[in-house]
C-alpha cells in the first residue's frame, strides 16, 4: 500500500452524505417522541429551587464517597484524569434519588418514560453560573437498550442465561456534590425535585442539610460487599492464559469469529464490527476497594462509579459519548490502540506506528462518518462537523487514535433524543451500526450490559454528559465481569485482534490482582 492510500479513505468517508436508511430508522422513533415532548410544552418554565452550601477544598474524593456508603444508588462521576480539559474539570457525587427508573431487557420499552422525563427537565429555567451537573436524571443506559429502539438487533431470549438482565437504570438526583479540580472546591447543591420532577426550595434545603450530616458523621455505613462467587457460575466459559480469569470464547473460537468477520466484510456485508469476549474472575473484595484500585492502577477521565443495586458498575474508561453544552454536542469517537510500554522512546515509536496504520486509520475515520450520520438527525443543517481527526491520546497502559466530531442541537430535540438518535455509540458496534450489531448478538452469544452501554447525566441545568463504557468492570453474583474487544475491518489479522483484547485487560487486571503486577 502507498503511503498516500489512507488519506485517500479519509477524503472518501469524511465527504459522504448522511445514510438515508439510518436517519429513516431513527427519525421515526424521534417523531414519536414529539407526542410526549407536546403533552408538557404549555407548562409553564419554573425556575429550578437551588440551595447550595460551599464544602471548601476536597482532598480526598475516595473519603468524600466512602462517607456516601450505604446510600441508595451512589453514583460517582470521577475525573480520575485529565483535569486540564472541560471533559475532566468537575467530578460529581451523588446518591438516594428520589425516582428511579429501571427495566429488565424482557420488561416493556423504558425509552418512553425517560422520554418523559427528560422533556419535564428541559421546561426549567436555570443559570447559566453552575457546574455542568446540579443534579437532575443520571444513571445506566446498557447497550442493549437498544433492541427497544431497533429490534431487529435483539438476541434470542436463550442467550440471556436464564436470568434478569438489565436493560436501564436511570434516577432523578436532587442533590449532588461537584468538585470543581481547577480550584479543588466543593459545592453540595440541593435541587429541591420531588418524584414527579416538581422543585421545592424548602425541600431542597431540607436535603441538603440531611446530606450535610451525613458527611460530617463518623459512624462507618456499610459499603458495598463482594458476595461469594456462586458456585454455578464458576464453571461458565472457558479457562484463559491468566489464572482464575475465564472467557465466553475459547481462544481459537474468537480467532475464527474474527477470520468470519473479516469474510463477511469482504463480502460485503459490512465495514467494520466491533467483537468483544467478555472476560470474568471471582470477586475478591468490595467494589469500593475494587475501584480505588482501578482509578489509581488506569486513571481515567470518564471514570465511574454507579451502585445499580443488585450489580455494581465500575469502569475507567476515557471515551466520551456525547456531552451537550449550551445545546452544543461534542462526541469522541476511539478506534486505534497500541500499548504504554513504560519507556518513552519506545511509546512514541509506538504512537508513530498506530498514527501511521492504515488499518486503524480507516477503522477510526469510518466511525466518524457514522458518528457524524447519527448527529445529522437531531443537529441543525450545515452545523456537523469534524473538529479533530485520528489523534494521539495516551493513558495509564495505552495509546488511543482519537477523533472529535461536533454540532449544534435544534431547538426541538430534547436530549433524550439526542441519545435515541446516537445509541450505542458507532465506536463500539461497527458500521454499518444495525448490521454489526446483529452480527455482535450471533457470534457472542451473550448480553453485553454495562460494557459498550453509556452512564451519564441529564442535569437541570440544560448540559449532559454520557461516557461509553470501555474498561468497565460490573461485579455481579460474586464474580468480576469484564469485557474487552476491538474493531475488526478487512485488514484485521485474527491472531492480533485477539491480542488486543489482552492488551486492553491489561489495566483491569492490574487491579483485579494487584499482588500480580
Amino acid at each position: 500500500m502507498c503511503l498516500g492510500e489512507p488519506y485517500l479513505a479519509e477524503a472518501f468517508f469524511l465527504h459522504q452524505w448522511p445514510d438515508i436508511t439510518r436517519a429513516n430508522f431513527r427519525s421515526e422513533l424521534i417523531a414519536m417522541q414529539q407526542t410526549a415532548k407536546n403533552a408538557h410544552s404549555a407548562i409553564n418554565k419554573q425556575k429550578i429551587a437551588l440551595w447550595t452550601h460551599s464544602l471548601g477544598r476536597v482532598g480526598d474524593l475516595e473519603d468524600l464517597f466512602g462517607r456516601l456508603a450505604g446510600t441508595k444508588h451512589r453514583l460517582w462521576f470521577d475525573s480520575a484524569s485529565d483535569h486540564e480539559h472541560d471533559r475532566g474539570r468537575y467530578s460529581f457525587l451523588a446518591a438516594d434519588p428520589v425516582g428511579w427508573l429501571d427495566a429488565s431487557l424482557t420488561d416493556p420499552d423504558p425509552w418512553p418514560k425517560l422520554h418523559n422525563w427528560c422533556s419535564q427537565i428541559a421546561d426549567f429555567r436555570h443559570s447559566a453560573e453552575l457546574p455542568p451537573f446540579c443534579g437532575g436524571l443520571a444513571g445506566l443506559i446498557p447497550y442493549e437498550a437498544a433492541w427497544w429502539l431497533e429490534p431487529t438487533t435483539r438476541m434470542p431470549e436463550s442467550f440471556l442465561g436464564g436470568r434478569p438482565q438489565l436493560g436501564m437504570a436511570i434516577g432523578i438526583y436532587d442533590w449532588t456534590i461537584a468538585v470543581d479540580h481547577s480550584t479543588g472546591e466543593a459545592t453540595l447543591i440541593s435541587n429541591g425535585l420531588d418524584s414527579s420532577l416538581n422543585a421545592d426550595f424548602e425541600r431542597a434545603r431540607r436535603r441538603g442539610e440531611n446530606v450535610l450530616k451525613r458527611l460530617s458523621s463518623t459512624a462507618q455505613s456499610p459499603r458495598t460487599g463482594a458476595t461469594p462467587p456462586n458456585e454455578n457460575l464458576e464453571s461458565i466459559g472457558h479457562p484463559t492464559r491468566e489464572a482464575g480469569v475465564r472467557s465466553n470464547f475459547e481462544s481459537q473460537h474468537y480467532v475464527e469469529a474474527v477470520a468470519e468477520i473479516i469474510d463477511r466484510i469482504r463480502a460485503g456485508d459490512s465495514f467494520q464490527v466491533n467483537l468483544a469476549q467478555t472476560l470474568s474472575h471471582p470477586a475478591m473484595c468490595e467494589a469500593d476497594e475494587l475501584y480505588r484500585r482501578l482509578r489509581q492502577s488506569n486513571p481515567a477521565p470518564y471514570s465511574v462509579f454507579f451502585d445499580v443495586g443488585n450489580e455494581q458498575i465500575l469502569s475507567s474508561s476515557p471515551e466520551g459519548f456525547l456531552q451537550v453544552r449550551d445545546r452544543h454536542v461534542v462526541t469522541r469517537p476511539i478506534k486505534g490502540t497500541v500499548p504504554r510500554t513504560g519507556d518513552e522512546i519506545e511509546d512514541e515509536r509506538l504512537a508513530q506506528v498506530l498514527g501511521g496504520s492504515a488499518k486503524d486509520r480507516a477503522e477510526n475515520i469510518m466511525i466518524v462518518d457514522l458518528m457524524r450520520n447519527d448527529l445529522s438527525i437531531v443537529c441543525k443543517d450545515d452545523s456537523v462537523r469534524v473538529s479533530g481527526l485520528c489523534e494521539i491520546e495516551r493513558y495509564q497502559s495505552v495509546q488511543h487514535l482519537v477523533s472529535t466530531v461536533e454540532g449544534d442541537l435544534r431547538a426541538d430535540v430534547t436530549i433524550s433524543e439526542l441519545l435515541a438518535a446516537c445509541f450505542p455509540g458507532g465506536s463500539i458496534t461497527g458500521a454499518p451500526k444495525i448490521e454489526a450489531m446483529k452480527t455482535i448478538a450471533r457470534l457472542e452469544r451473550q448480553p453485553r450490559g454495562a460494557y459498550c452501554g453509556s452512564i451519564g447525566y441529564i442535569s437541570v441545568s440544560g448540559n449532559a454528559d454520557f461516557n461509553i463504557l470501555i474498561r468497565t468492570v460490573t461485579q455481579r453474583d460474586g464474580r468480576w465481569h469484564f469485557p474487552v474487544g476491538g474493531g475488526i475491518t478487512a485488514r484485521s489479522e485474527p491472531q492480533s485482534e485477539l491480542e488486543e483484547t489482552w492488551t486492553k485487560a491489561a489495566g483491569l487486571l492490574r487491579a483485579i490482582r494487584p499482588t500480580e503486577s
